[in-house]
């Protein structure tokens, strides 16, 4: 295979964008000190109250493994409490502290101008088009994850925070 090709290829790209990302992410929130991945927790589970750790797993398409560490960061830092379900105790209920809230109001504030970085290069309604095609990309593949996004629990509780008031922040449907 050529350098050319193998630059070239959807998976090599994919994952260098990813990298690129992660870089832009932890260079914009650094001051905050939370990784991509421990801040898609404690956003779900600030939006998703007394969430158990089997959904968020299943809601932000991380396997179990990784969450419990990932949940375990998040206690330390003090950003979440972790209480016993009282109708399955085999279960723990996730709420966010208010140390958690205000780091996400903190990283959230952030994530626009992370969004213009990363998608600079493209014209805005290349980015509109990237942004449909890679959504559709991984909407349709997510099938073939370690760790599937799960869209009956993604639907539920868009359907529960809707009854709440506060609606889906960007729309679409979980695949």
């Amino acid at each position: 295979m050529s350098l050319e090709t193998f630059y070239s290829r959807a998976g090599h790209l994919i994952r260098r964008l990813n990298q690129i990302t992660v870089a832009i992410y932890l260079q914009e929130t650094e001051a905050v000190g939370l990784t991509t991945v421990q801040f898609a927790a404690l956003e779900m589970i600030g939006e998703v109250p007394n969430i158990d750790q089997a959904s968020l797993s299943a809601m932000i398409a991380f396997d179990k493994t990784t969450i419990l560490k990932v949940i375990e960061k998040l206690l330390d830092k003090g950003l979440i409490t972790r209480v016993r379900s009282d109708e399955d105790r085999r279960s723990n209920k996730l709420h966010v502290t208010p140390a958690g809230r205000d780091a996400l109001r903190k990283v959230g504030a952030m994530m626009e101008k992370i969004e213009q970085r990363i998608l600079a290069p493209l014209p805005a309604e290349d980015q509109r088009k990237f942004l449909e095609m890679l959504t559709q990309l991984v909407h349709v593949n997510n099938i073939y994850s370690r760790a599937p996004l799960d869209a009956k629990v993604w639907g539920d509780a868009v359907a529960k925070q809707k009854k709440r008031g506060k609606g889906a922040k960007r729309g679409g449907k979980a695949g």
